[in-house]
């Protein structure tokens, strides 16, 4: 007799920890835009699912000091449409504008995307350029630390996390060239003035996100588009499929670094004084 899948709807993150540890077989749910399609694919069959939707301590924005912070429930547009993002981090604000379509960006979830760690999706790329970092229910986890390769994140079983923190750069900017009927990246590039150097994170042509250091060494010379001109990325370990090969890849990673550059040296930063509810 096959068993009846439970469901729970735990109201606290505590709540959700106990459920986890009673029901390790459980999959945690946060916007289900990629676990629901996979479970009616018959990719895999859960036993049962703790639903993170009833946490209101998860979801929201809120400005920290010089940070903006994410709650993990907080849908993409949620994210876009933030005045608090849109003034602070218009990057992160883009980035989360042109995740999917609408019904993706009103269900999706930051938390739920950055736990997916799909090799494609566009947070991936925002966090590791923008120096994030990930809050859990145990820790925190800088984002050089997060991913680790193909839908592998540093969490551990269990592991919720609650939170990401975001410093505002000097300047950033989010490129990507979407694959049309996904609207995922084929390559996505976002690069970040930050007060500790510039950071360019991709997106879409490996495993999972990385940084580019050469990119990186040129930009912190001279923060300009032209600065990536000449880049040559090795193709080593970057995906090759039917959208783009390797080395298709590899040509557009700093074609898209330099158009990056380009909007973030077009976006005026915003006068502290001018910030809202400060």
């Amino acid at each position: 007799m096959e068993q009846a899948m439970h469901y729970h709807r735990p109201s606290s993150v505590a709540e959700a920890v106990k459920l986890a540890g009673t029901h390790s077989d459980d999959r945690m749910l946060a916007g289900g835009q990629t676990l629901l399609p996979a479970v009616r694919l018959g990719l895999f069959a859960p036993t049962g699912w703790i639903d993170l939707a009833g946490i209101a301590e998860l979801r929201g924005i809120r400005v920290d000091g010089d940070d903006i912070v994410i709650g993990s429930m907080t849908t993409h547009e949620a994210v876009s449409a933030s005045p608090e993002v849109r003034k602070r981090i218009p990057a992160l604000a883009q980035l989360a504008s042109g995740i999917g379509d609408r019904q993706v960006r009103n269900r999706g979830t930051i938390g739920g995307s950055l736990a997916n760690s799909d090799p494609a999706a566009c947070y991936p790329a925002g966090v590791l350029a923008l120096s994030a970092t990930v809050q859990t229910d145990r820790r925190t986890i800088a984002a050089d630390e997060f991913f680790k390769g193909l839908y592998e994140t540093a969490l551990a079983s269990a592991e919720i996390i609650t939170a990401v923190r975001f410093p505002v750069p000097e300047k950033a900017a989010y490129i990507k060239f979407k694959q049309p009927a996904s609207r995922f990246a084929l390559v996505g590039v976002c690069v970040a003035k930050t007060a500790n150097g510039v950071r360019v994170a991709v997106t879409g042509a490996g495993p999972c996100a990385f940084r580019v250091k050469a990119l990186e060494d040129k930009l912190n010379a001279k923060f300009v588009a032209e600065s990536c001109d000449g880049v040559s990325i090795p193709t080593t370990g970057l995906s090759s499929d039917l959208h783009g090969s390797a080395e298709y890849r590899a040509h557009l990673i700093p074609v898209l670094a330099k158009r990056a550059v380009s909007a973030a040296l077009m976006t005026k930063p915003l006068a502290r004084d001018s910030y809202p509810n400060d």
